[in-house]
């Protein structure tokens, strides 16, 4: 562009501006990216090789297993027995139906299918921040819903067959469990957080004593304690589903910890927040419900989604009270002779990782973009 000026026998006056150089070709594109986040020193410089080394090392042999070397159709052991065979696709192809649904009867399992779309049919929205009626969304999925699932799910009313938990299995307990701990954890932690937290020393006391007990002893005894234990303190002919008992003892003991949780976003929020709303008159619940706890458990939504992720992991360990999960059920399916073979198992765990990572990792990057929307700090850029 030609500048535009008025000459003098001395100076001239620029009366446009000059447009922006560009970027120097080192400050930008993906040389400059590896220089500035690789390469930046020695000390990085060794460690972005020797990662790339293990990369190497780990990546082909696991193509080659998962994809070039796998068998992908076959209807027997017999496909997947061969000098260098990979991975046994065909092995999770013909259990799906039992690492989905369990032993759940094969004409009632479109009980199930509806259950897993109308809870889907009723989260998207509620994921989805620009979609309206989050309230009566949310009414949905905490009143109806649950009620409409046991009912399809159990049977025994308006026509349905009775299917007992027994027979449940895969994912249906996986989700069962973790989703039953999720949303049950979230509130009594909620209120543990705040009665340890609380002025009247009973209150306090009991809530402590509660947490306490409960983070002190490992998953896996809280459900052998509720599964063998519980029953011998009940009254004669008094009894409890086993799936029931799981729940419970799942939601309690997720519950303590999250209770930690919030009470570190409850100790993060400035005491003036506090004071702000007692002078404004507020009751303590009107404090807490509109002033306090939303902006502690805004503070704290990495610690809550890390506590749902550990939950969601530690379904699998139902197993040992005779619950047979997702992972519970593709062990259980290595003793079919129909399919044993020298890939099969790490097969059907690869593909059970394969799962989890994929509901975590979803999680995750969830959370991290509603940190992302909820971040109302001030910052100097």
């Amino acid at each position: 562009m030609t500048d535009t000026h008025i000459e003098t026998s001395q100076a001239f006056v620029r009366t446009e501006t000059k447009p922006a150089l560009p970027p120097p070709n080192r400050t930008t594109g993906v040389i400059a990216w590896m220089q500035a986040n690789l390469f930046s020193s020695i000390s990085n410089t060794l460690l972005t090789l020797f990662g790339g080394y293990l990369i190497f090392l780990i990546v082909p042999p696991l193509l080659d297993w998962a994809l070039f070397s796998a068998t992908f159709s076959g209807d027997n052991r017999d496909a997947c027995i061969r000098d260098g065979a990979g991975a046994c696709w065909p092995f999770i192809d013909a259990k799906m139906g039992q690492f989905i649904y369990g032993r759940y009867p094969l004409e009632e399992r479109w009980r199930v299918d509806w259950t897993f779309f109308l809870g889907v049919a009723g989260l998207i929205p509620m994921l989805i921040p620009s979609v309206p009626y989050k309230f009566w969304n949310a009414i949905y999925l905490l009143v109806p819903y649950p009620v409409i699932a046991f009912i399809l799910l159990t049977g025994g009313s308006f026509g349905l067959v009775e299917v007992e938990t027994s027979f449940w299995g895969g994912m249906l307990v996986t989700l069962v469990v973790a989703i039953t701990g999720i949303v049950a954890s979230l509130p009594l932690g909620i209120l543990l957080a705040l009665g340890r937290r609380s002025e009247m020393p009973v209150i306090r006391m009991l809530c402590i004593g509660f947490i306490e007990i409960w983070r002190g002893v490992p998953l896996i005894t809280v459900l052998f304690m509720a599964s063998v234990m519980l029953p011998l303190f009940l009254p004669e002919g008094v009894t409890f589903d086993k799936l029931l008992r799981c729940l419970v003892a799942v939601a309690l003991f997720s519950s303590a910890y999250m209770a930690e949780v919030v009470r570190g976003g409850l100790q993060a929020v400035p005491r003036g927040q506090y004071e702000g709303a007692q002078a404004l008159g507020l009751s303590y619940w009107k404090m807490m419900i509109f002033i306090i706890l939303p902006q502690a458990l805004k503070t704290v939504i990495p610690g809550i989604v890390n506590s749902f992720i550990a939950l969601f992991k530690d379904t699998t360990l139902v197993l040992i009270i005779g619950l047979f999960d997702l992972l519970g059920i593709i062990q259980l399916n290595f003793t079919d002779p129909e399919w044993s073979t020298p890939q099969t198992a790490i097969t059907g765990y690869v593909f059970a990782a394969t799962l989890y990572f994929i509901v975590c990792s979803g999680m995750s990057q969830y959370s991290r973009y509603m940190e992302r929307r909820l971040d109302t700090g001030h910052r100097n850029d």
